[in-house]
Formats: structure tokens, C-alpha cells, sequence
């Protein structure tokens, strides 16, 4: 709440009371004004009428022109009733609008309860907005602010924050819709009282935090001039039954479960095969020849030993601990042997089975849920494809093995984009510390997953692809202490209608409207990829750049062409081309041709030889007035692809080693050297693509989006 304003609870709750107590899911329009007044919401003067000449005076008293409006618990639609008469600007019209209102309401609903005629000022002018607040079935309490009329009907120009939301998250609102301009007087328009609509998002973020039983919030419209906002018009909706929040774990109580389960002393695999071709057989193969080197006990009622290990009847026979279950048995089975593991006391159960809530088994899944919880098990799935930890040479997986060691912790809710991180890994080289199959999450989820990457060591960036989350606000309180020091990258899939249909096919999960997901994943800090490919991108570049100390990025490029597309990359990515100062602009011209351009990109033209390169790369990376270099290279005999990138490499590490240390991405055009050259940059700590002017660029911009949202530029 803002400072200058303390809010009346009690007189909220006496409305909402004495609403829920006659079994209402909807306020009056004069109930509305009282919890705005109690939360300091300006709304017009008003008063109620229950006569004809009650309304007269009640005009005369507050100033006409005035709107009249029915009142009734039963008529939440007025206008759609004719209950809403505006522009009454005598008292004779307000006692033929009053009798007019009170006719209408009765031929609309005979049965209604009428409490009277709300007579209320009549304001306009200035800027039409509406801000309100929903309870988003993932985020929980949403604010809403957008530019009112046809702006929010047809463009749907609207932006969204978790509530409650500090005061700069609301002022943040204002510059976050498409037409922020308009409120700041575009065509000499007086400009909106931007510290009165701020207050009034802030408080209504603060009512409904504050008051879980309101649902919805509707402010609109609200007039905002550049005297203040009045939110000429309010409607608030309440919840039909008990409202209850979702239960999350204690941290510890998590880190101690996912600790066991990511570095297990044991592994059980139930359903453990010697045929090959079976899916415990997989598993099995991966644990022994992935070199873990916990004990291994395979489960397997009738099989005495399995590839060279004792086997067990059940879990129970196991002598030891057992920390992870592997399930590899058909879904009916589950059940009955989720009990035993429970009774063994193990921390993990990873369950591959396929057959619960994606094929319509929602009583199957929620039966395991309910014997994990009453063990204390945590489950990874089911209908997943397993887990690897690579610094415990773990593949608990009946995919193909992956070992290549490295910090980035990726998840997914797919099998096969499960694969697909797989493959890219492989080809890529990019060093993973997990890969993780999350499937159904009737357990274990993203919040979990990030509590453990959060404090691992190991882990230095973490990449999420999901079709839901079950706990929205959960994620957020996640990621928001993770991004203090590692990305997190998230490719949320579902973000058109059918986009959104296909996902609640695959797993059973409800897509939520993605303008919410896009507005609070940004405001927690999240690094949004716009498909597979991006994510995989940003996962495996941005632990390879260093962190930028300030916002000015600088091109140097061999070619003018590919400076220009450079240059819309950057603007595109919200990165901000530096405007090079007359020394900087002297010294960079003392090393390029005459016929180049200085400036920003730097064109040092394409028939230059190495040395042009290394003296301006030297002289960017050398100067602390620039923060990143993007580069912009073409292929000549001159400078040949791979003396260019043996050259930028050895410049970039002598620099880094004197402690310049900057991000640099290039771009690569040319024949097909260009692509052994951009895998030595990157195998050198220079993310570099060839035959793209984008994708370089893109991931740069993310690696910003991410320091920019944990704070981390200086300038």
C-alpha cells in the first residue's frame, strides 16, 4: 500500500460478510464504493435513493450532471437491464430517469430484489483506462491494467503483475503497454497523473492479497486526467466457496528429498529386466555402464540375477537403504509397489509409466499421490523418461546415455523434447549437469527442480520447457531466488489457442492465457524462449558469456550489409547500439581504412587483413565505456575463417586474462569453413553462428534480459 494511504479492513470485511452471509457472489455498486473508500480508490460521489425526489436532492447535493444506476444483488448486468441512465443534467430529468431505471429493472427480473438508484457524479475526461485484478487459475492474484475503449475490446492492449505488487511494479505497468505513449500526452494531450494511477493499481493489488475471497476486481472505466484517476465505475466478485492456498513443502523439507534423489547412495530398479528390449533392461544398462557407482538392486520377482547383480523379489528384500526407485512396470502395478517402497523408506520414486492422468487415468495417479505423501516419497512423473545427473555419473533412463559434464540443468514435460535436448546436446558438446523428465508433475515440479539447481554447485543455468505449471506463484518465488545467480530459461508451449488445446491433450494439463504467463515470467526474471531451438540456444551460450557491467553494446563488422542486419537485431532484442564518443570515434578510426565507417556498427570493410580485426576488438574490449561487442564477420582469402576465429579467440582470452571481460557473440557469413570456425569460437568461450545476423544477437539479448533482472548492471 502506498504510504499515505491506510487501509480499513474491517470495513471491508463487514461488506463481504454480510454478502457471503445472504449467499452473494456479487457487491452492489454502493458495497463496491465502501471497500474502495476503505482502501483508498477514489470513485464519485453517490448516494443512494429510494424515491424519485430522494434522487432529485441527492443530485442537487452531490452536482449535476449525474448517472443513475440500479441497485440490486439480483441485476449484476445493469446496463444489459437498462438499469444505467447517464448525462442527467436537471432534476426533473433525475426524477423521470429514476422512475424510467426502477421500470426497466422490473421487466427484466420481476423477482429482483431492488435496494433503490445509485445517484452517482458524472466524471469523464482525460484518459479512459481500466485496471482490475482476477484470480488466475495458475498465479493466483492477478492485476490487470490496460487503456480502456476499443484499445482494450479489440487490441486487447492490457498488461499483468502479480498481486500485491510494489510501487514500481505498478508505475511499471504504466510503460508496459503498447500505447504507453498515450498517457504520457502524445499530440500534445495533457499527459495522466502517473502517480495516481500507480497508487490506485498498488492498492488494488494490496485489496485483493489482502481479501482472498474476492475473485475479480473491475475498475472501468477509470478516468485519469492530469488531477488524478477515478474509477467511475466498479464491480467486485466474490468466491462461492472456501478459498485455500496450494500446500508447499518447507525448503529444507524439499532439499533433503531431492538431495537423496540426485545423489542416491542406491538405486532400485523395480520391473529390472535381462531381456533387451525391455524398458528395465534399458535402465539397468544405463546405471552400470553410465559408471554410477552406488549399489544397483534390481527388482524382479522372478529372477534370481540381472546383468551380473543379485536380484529381489520386492523392494522389502532389499538388505540396504534404497534412496531412488525406478519404476519400469505397467501402470496397474504401481500402486502396490509404491506401498512397499514407502514402507522401505526411500526418498525418490521415478516413475516411467505411462497410463495415468494423460490418458484420462485420473483416479490412478491420484491414488500413487496419495500412498507417496503418506510415506513422504517424492515422485518424478509418472510418464517420463527418467533423470541423468552427470556429476554422479547418473543415467536412471531407459533413453540413450548422455555424460558429457558441464552447468546447465535442463527439464522437460516431453519425452520426445526430452530427445530433442538430448540430441542437441550431443551435437553441440554443451556439458549438462541434469536433464530431467517431469511428465505429469503429479509431485514433483519445476519448484521443487529449482530449489535443488538453485544451491547445486554444479548447476549454473537452468533451462525449464513446460505445458503448465501446477503452482504459479510457487514457480515464481522459485525462480526469483534463483535468477539472482543463474538464468533461468523457460520455453512455455501453448501460447496460441491451439497451441494451448494440443498440451492439455498431451498431458492433462490446463494452458493458461499466455499474456499472463509472458507478463509475470518476465517479472520474475525468467529469460523466455520462443521455441525448442531458442531455449536450447540460450541454455548452452549464456554460461559462456561473461556477465555485461553496463547497457552499451558496439558492432564491428567486415561488412556493411551484415551491419545493418546487426543493428535490427539489436533493436529488436532491446539492446542499446552506444553512441561512440569523438575520442573513441578518433581511436577506432586510427585502425580502419579510410573508406570504412566509424561510428556504431564500425565498418572496417571486408578486404582488411587480421590485424584490422585484432586492433578493433583490442581497442572494444580494452575500453570501459563498452560493455559488449557483437561481431560481424565475412569470409575472405584475406582473412580466412579460421585465422579469424583462432585470431578472436586468442584476443578475447589475452584481454579476459588482464580483466576486461566483456560478452562478444559473432556472426559468420561465408562458405562452409564458417561453421568450423564458429565451433572453435564457441569451444574458446565466443558464442558465434554461422549464416545468421539473429541468432547470435538473440542470445546476447537474453543473457541482458537475465542481468537486468538480477540486478547486475552497473551503468
Amino acid at each position: 500500500m502506498p504510504n499515505n494511504v491506510t487501509p480499513d479492513p474491517q470495513a471491508v470485511r463487514e461488506v463481504l460478510d454480510k454478502a457471503r452471509a445472504e449467499g452473494r457472489t456479487g457487491l452492489t455498486a454502493p458495497e463496491g464504493k465502501r471497500i474502495c473508500d476503505a482502501y483508498g480508490i477514489a470513485t464519485p460521489g453517490e448516494g443512494l435513493a429510494t424515491s424519485a425526489d430522494e434522487a432529485a436532492a441527492l443530485a442537487a447535493e452531490i452536482g449535476l450532471p449525474v448517472v443513475l444506476k440500479i441497485v440490486s444483488p439480483d441485476i449484476l448486468h445493469k446496463t444489459e437491464a437498462g438499469g444505467v441512465l447517464v448525462g442527467l443534467a436537471t432534476p426533473e430529468a433525475v426524477r423521470e430517469g429514476y422512475g424510467q431505471i426502477m421500470a426497466a429493472a422490473h421487466a427484466y427480473n420481476a423477482d429482483a430484489a431492488i435496494d433503490g438508484v445509485q445517484v452517482q457524479q458524472m466524471v469523464g475526461g482525460g484518459h479512459e483506462v481500466i485496471i482490475g485484478a482476477v484470480t488466475d487459475p495458475t498465479f493466483g492474484k492477478v492485476v490487470a491494467f490496460g487503456l480502456g475503449g476499443v484499445l482494450v475490446e479489440v487490441i486487447k492492449d492490457v498488461t499483468f503483475r502479480l498481486a500485491p505488487l510494489s510501487g514500481d511494479e505498478a508505475t511499471g505497468m504504466l510503460d508496459d503497454i503498447k500505447a504507453a505513449d498515450v498517457l504520457k500526452g502524445a499530440r500534445g494531450a495533457a499527459p495522466a497523473d502517473r502517480a495516481a494511477l500507480s497508487a490506485m493499481i498498488e492498492r488494488v493489488g494490496a485489496l485483493v492479497s489482502d481479501f482472498p475471497e474476492i475473485t475479480e476486481v473491475d475498475l472501468n472505466p477509470v478516468f485519469a486526467t492530469a488531477e488524478g484517476a477515478i474509477a467511475a465505475d466498479v464491480r467486485i466478485l466474490l468466491a462461492e466457496g472456501p478459498v485455500t492456498e496450494p500446500v508447499r513443502l518447507p525448503r529444507d523439507q524439499i532439499l533433503a528429498s531431492m538431495n537423496r534423489i540426485f545423489k542416491p547412495r542406491s538405486v532400485a530398479v523395480i520391473g529390472a529386466s535381462g531381456e533387451t528390449g525391455k524398458i528395465g533392461n534399458s535402465v539397468m544398462r544405463n546405471l552400470i555402464n553410465g559408471g554410477y557407482q552406488g549399489h544397483i538392486y534390481p527388482i524382479n520377482p522372478k529372477a534370481p540375477e540381472i546383468l551380473g547383480l543379485p536380484a529381489y523379489p520386492s523392494i522389502s528384500d532389499v538388505p540396504g537403504e534404497v534412496d531412488v526407485a525406478v519404476f519400469a512396470i505397467p501402470a496397474k502395478f504401481v500402486a502396490g509397489a509404491l506401498e512397499e517402497v514407502g514402507r522401505k523408506g526411500v526418498a525418490g520414486a521415478v516413475m516411467i509409466p505411462s497410463g495415468f492422468a494423460e490418458t484420462g487415468n485420473v483416479e490412478g495417479q491420484q491414488e500413487i499421490v496419495e500412498i507417496a505423501r503418506r510415506h513422504g516419497v517424492r515422485m518424478l512423473g509418472p510418464n517420463i523418461y527418467g533423470y541423468y545427473y552427470t556429476p554422479e555419473n547418473l543415467c536412471a533412463t531407459f533413453c540413450t546415455p548422455y555424460d558429457v559434464k558441464g552447468s546447465v540443468a535442463l527439464t522437460s514435460q516431453s519425452g520426445g523434447i526430452g530427445m530433442a535436448i538430448l540430441g542437441f546436446s550431443r551435437t553441440t558438446k554443451m556439458g549438462v549437469s541434469a536433464i530431467v523428465g517431469v511428465g505429469n508433475k503429479a509431485d514433483v515440479d519445476e519448484d521443487d527442480l529449482l530449489t535443488f539447481f538453485e544451491q547445486d554447485d554444479n548447476t549454473r543455468c537452468v533451462a525449464m520447457h513446460l505445458e503448465d505449471l501446477k503452482d504459479g506463484r510457487g514457480f515464481v518465488d522459485a525462480v526469483r531466488r534463483v535468477v539472482k545467480n543463474k538464468p533461468v530459461i523457460v520455453l512455455k508451449a501453448g501460447r496460441t489457442a491451439m497451441g494451448a488445446r494440443a498440451a492439455g491433450s498431451h498431458t492433462g494439463a490446463l494452458a493458461g492465457d499466455d499474456k499472463v504467463y509472458d507478463d509475470i515470467l518476465r517479472q520474475a526474471g525468467v529469460v523466455r524462449a520462443a521455441g525448442l531451438n531458442d531455449m536450447l540456444e540460450y541454455a548452452r551460450s549464456l554460461p559462456l558469456m561473461p556477465t555485461p557491467q553496463g547497457e552499451n553494446v558496439v558492432i564491428i563488422t567486415g561488412a556493411g550489409g551484415s551491419g545493418v542486419l546487426l543493428s535490427d537485431a539489436c533493436v529488436d532484442n532491446g539492446l542499446t547500439l552506444m553512441e561512440i564518443p569523438p575520442d573513441l570515434d578518433e581511436a577506432f578510426r586510427a585502425y580502419i581504412p579510410p573508406f570504412g565507417a566509424a561510428g556504431n556498427p564500425i565498418d572496417i570493410t571486408g578486404g582488411e587483413p587480421p590485424s584490422t580485426y585484432e586492433n578493433t576488438v583490442r581497442l572494444g574490449l580494452s575500453d570501459p565505456r563498452i560493455h559488449a561487442l557483437v561481431l560481424g564477420y565475412w569470409h575472405t582469402i584475406v582473412t580466412p575463417p579460421m585465422v579469424f576465429a583462432e585470431l578472436i579467440a586468442r584476443v578475447v582470452a589475452d584481454e579476459r586474462a588482464k580483466g576486461n571481460t566483456k560478452p562478444v557473440v559473432a556472426s559468420l557469413a561465408g562458405d562452409t569453413e564458417v561453421e568450423e570456425a564458429c565451433e572453435y569460437l564457441f569451444d574458446h568461450g565466443v558464442v558465434a553462428y554461422p549464416y545468421t545476423t539473429e541468432k547470435p544477437v538473440a542470445v546476447l539479448g537474453a543473457k541482458y534480459r537475465w542481468a537486468r533482472a538480477a540486478g547486475l548492471l552497473s551503468g
